[in-house]
């Protein structure tokens, strides 16, 4: 045969296969998992001391942005939910911010946890930080404690509190609209009634000696033709001819009044705070013709503010004072669609009107303030004026956060504060239950607890971070008796803080 075959070769001997015992596979595995923890370790410390950090709030000074531990509540008489401190010593009888019911700490359930929040710790060795953030750091009085407020004053600023708002070298602060948004604060809420109102004057079983029945604190004048019932006792009505305004007054001896006390703190102190008129109205109108008008008068230091759309014309401001109406502002818009809600919202807060309607808004930045003035001692007038056939739905009544400033010791018309570089000030948005920079007592002490800064002010090197986030807050129980462990997400939030855009 021509074909050749491949010859067989010798085997050859096989090499002895090389092997490591288990026992080092297995003390290698562990090391390298010791070292990746070790790694993520120190990660995770540099991300705290650097980044972002976790703290839980301790006490209710921030009230109600964040909370520190507290109840939760629904009203027992109109199902409003809000929430009061959770020392049971501070509280009297916890009382609903919209109806004004108090209930009985009977009542309040199981107590909650402080808000848990996220700090941005890598911001401020870079940038300046802005008015109105929240912002962490050591407390200048005793530098172990971690403090939480909202910065106020700005190194070089000289900064005051007059009327329950701050002034900074003289001028009025504006809130961004996202801060203000945040600190309006219930007075009256439409939509939550007790079970069987049904009409202009519902009522309530009493459920102790020390309530009212309930009754509705919007009241027609006289003539006034209003149907506080148009459809379901949660829908204003009118339905009348041109030529005549129709008028319903808040009457605060009825339902909440003005004081600028919070449902958070104990109810005993309502009487003793300030009367706040830094107010906004809202609601959803519905025109079911082309004529007529909605408005809105807020009353501040016996001047009536007037907010008014008359349906596809113009929207206005106007000011009435002495019997005399002037009108501030005026701006045309679009015809109003028949039958479609939109929204109006009526604010007089910071010395400035802010007007809107749909997507319109219209503003006047009143004029300054003159001298200071005493606390004002009664309560404001708020109207809600109607020509025409309307209805109103959803219709909230709030005020502003009232920075008190009876018995402090600085930032005040008399006692103003300066601030020199490297320094901050700043309050709580609980502001009659804060310990900050207007009531510090003693100079700030530096980590050895040597008196360094001066008093009522926060040093650069005391700021720790911007908080920026609520990941945790109220948590639901699965079933009874266990721990609450389900995350309840319409309350986790961003925290605001500045901003360049205005309310």
């Amino acid at each position: 045969m021509d074909e050749l075959t491949p010859q067989p070769q010798p085997e050859q001997p096989a090499e002895p296969a090389s092997f490591e015992p288990r026992r080092s596979a297995t003390l290698e595995g562990i090391i390298n998992t010791l070292e990746w923890l070790l790694v993520a370790l120190i990660l995770a410390l540099v991300f705290r001391a650097f980044a972002v950090e976790a703290f839980q709030i301790p006490s209710g000074s921030m009230a109600e942005t964040l909370k520190g531990n507290h109840y939760s509540l629904r009203c027992v008489q109109c199902g409003y939910f809000y929430e009061v401190d959770g020392d049971s010593s501070m509280l009297n009888r916890p009382q609903c911010p919209s109806c004004g019911y108090s209930q009985s700490l009977a009542a309040v359930g199981r107590i909650q946890n402080g808000d848990r929040i996220f700090v941005l710790k890598c911001l401020y060795p870079f940038m300046m930080p802005e008015r109105w953030d929240v912002v962490v750091f050591k407390n200048p009085t005793d530098p172990q404690q971690n403090y939480i407020k909202r910065l106020i004053g700005l190194p070089g600023e000289k900064v005051q509190i007059i009327d329950g708002d701050i002034y900074i070298n003289n001028q009025i602060q504006h809130k961004p609209a996202c801060v203000q948004r945040e600190l309006w604060m219930c007075i009256y809420n439409n939509d939550y009634q007790p079970f069987g109102a049904s009409g202009p004057v519902g009522q309530a079983g009493k459920i102790d000696t020390e309530n009212r029945p309930w009754r509705q604190p919007f009241e027609n004048e006289p003539n006034s033709q209003w149907n506080l019932c148009a459809d379901g006792p949660t829908v204003f009505g009118l339905d009348a001819g041109a030529g005549q305004t129709h008028t319903l007054i808040y009457n605060p001896s009825v339902g909440s009044d003005f004081h600028a006390a919070y449902a958070y703190n104990n109810d005993r102190m309502r009487e003793t705070e300030p009367i706040c008129s830094d107010l906004m109205m809202r609601f959803l109108v519905q025109t079911q013709e082309e004529n007529g008008f909605v408005g809105v008068s807020l009353e501040k230091k016996g001047v009536y503010y007037i907010a008014k759309v008359n349906f596809g014309k113009t929207l206005t401001l106007e000011k009435l004072q002495d019997g005399q109406i002037m009108e501030l502002a005026s701006t045309p818009i679009a015809p109003t669609e028949i039958d479609k809600p939109v929204y109006f919202e009526f604010a007089n807060v910071d010395r400035r009107l802010v007007f809107r309607f749909g997507d319109q808004r219209l503003s006047f930045d009143l004029p300054a303030r003159g001298k200071p003035t005493e606390n004002e001692s009664t309560q404001p007038t708020v109207k809600i004026l109607g020509e025409g056939r309307v209805q109103l739905r959803h219709i909230v009544l709030s005020r502003d956060l009232y920075y008190t400033s009876d018995g402090i010791l600085r930032a005040t018309a008399k006692r103003p504060l300066t601030l020199n570089q490297g320094e901050f000030f700043v309050c709580g948005d609980n502001s009659p239950n804060s310990s900050d920079g207007r009531l510090w007592s003693v100079q700030g002490k530096d980590r050895m607890g040597r008196p360094l800064y001066r008093e009522g002010i926060v040093p650069m090197d005391y700021m720790m971070g911007k908080a920026f986030f609520v990941y945790w807050s109220d948590p639901f129980s699965p079933a009874a008796n266990m721990m609450p462990i389900i995350p309840n997400i319409d309350r986790l939030k961003i925290i605001v803080g500045g901003s360049e855009e205005a309310y």
